[in-house]
């Protein structure tokens, strides 16, 4: 990875806009592909331009776009579906074996100056939502599909495991779709403060527990056990936790992506009918991200720890990779660094 490369202004289609980029988060796996050229089946063959968290402002728009115009601010929803296959038909596109996705091999993300993409997943952004807000859209809707997918509804007890920029954005999301009480497990007691700081009720730092014992903790300060837990690490003791802790008939979504083979106590979730559901990406999520940053419901605000300038790029992915912030963000316009 180089500080820059000079691409051409690319020529948007009918049903694609231009955007000059603006802010541009960082996530883990633009780290990982950085670092490894891979994560498990998608391999970097050929330079690939990193970026999926991602805001900007339409410059230019195809014959056939008319929910947009020059000049609007959108945030941009990375995965869009290159044809209306089965799973586009009952509305899980995320699925799609063939869905574009950006800063996913074989296809450039838009951590760049300007940049093409669908207009359909480009969403007009209120005038109190931010750009930074907007770009973090995309870790927000992760959180808010694994609410979803585990049903988290009004009065739920939920342990979210993990206190990352996923961790903590599954926290907000929970917490803003009405669960009660929301405690967050960590090995990292600063990880932990952020999770306190964003509204986590309760927050249990992990040390050398076993995973039944750390079940037993949660139980104690939810005075129950929890109907949802979110994996958000994808550690094999965590999970096993999780399965532990969560309540009869309640529901585990793995976020977190770890070890392809892992062992887990099965027969403990199916003798007390524990749903455990798996989580990829998102989809539909970015009308209800936008309502909520309009309406403050959730502030993501505070998860940004750092700012970078384009041409910094380079600097701004080692401070991700070392772990150094929380969600690392860089700013693509030279004459706008505004969040």
């Amino acid at each position: 990875m180089t500080d820059s490369e000079n691409y051409p202004i690319p020529e948007p289609g009918p049903n694609e806009v231009l955007l000059k980029m603006h802010s541009v988060g960082i996530c883990g796996s633009d780290v990982h592909y950085w670092q490894h050229g891979r994560i498990g089946d998608f391999v970097v063959k050929k330079p690939m331009v990193l970026g999926h968290e991602a805001s900007g402002t339409v410059v230019k728009v195809g014959s056939l776009v008319r929910h947009l115009q020059p000049g609007d601010r959108v945030a941009i929803e990375p995965g869009a579906p290159r044809e209306t296959d089965e799973f586009c038909k009952i509305g899980r596109y995320n699925l799609s074996p063939t869905i574009f996705f950006c800063a996913t091999p074989p296809d450039d993300g838009n951590l760049c100056r300007f940049y093409k993409h669908n207009a359909n997943f480009c969403y007009k952004l209120p005038d109190n939502v931010t750009f930074e807000e907007g770009a973090l859209i995309e870790p927000l809707s992760v959180g808010i599909h694994a609410c979803r997918r585990a049903g988290v509804t009004l009065g739920n007890k939920v342990l979210v495991c993990g206190a990352g920029p996923i961790g903590l954005v599954s926290l907000l999301a929970a917490k803003a779709m009405g669960a009660a009480q929301v405690v967050v497990t960590d090995l990292s007691a600063s990880r932990l403060s952020k999770a306190k700081e964003v509204g986590a009720d309760f927050i249990l730092q992990i040390s050398n527990e076993s995973p039944q014992e750390i079940a037993k903790k949660v139980e104690g300060l939810l005075g129950s056990k929890p109907e949802v837990t979110i994996e958000c690490t994808g550690v094999e003791t965590s999970i096993q936790a999780g399965i532990y802790a969560t309540h009869s008939g309640g529901t585990l979504v793995l976020v977190g992506l770890g070890s392809e083979m892992t062992s887990v106590p099965l027969v403990h979730a199916a003798t007390r009918e524990v749903d455990i559901k798996g989580v990829f990406r998102y989809c539909n999520t970015w009308p209800m991200a936008i309502s909520m940053l309009a309406s403050k419901s959730v502030n993501v605000k505070p998860l940004v720890t750092h700012r970078f300038p384009l041409e910094k790029a380079l600097e701004a992915f080692e401070t991700s990779k070392k772990g150094l912030g929380l969600k690392v963000m860089i700013k693509c316009d030279p004459n706008d660094q505004n969040p």
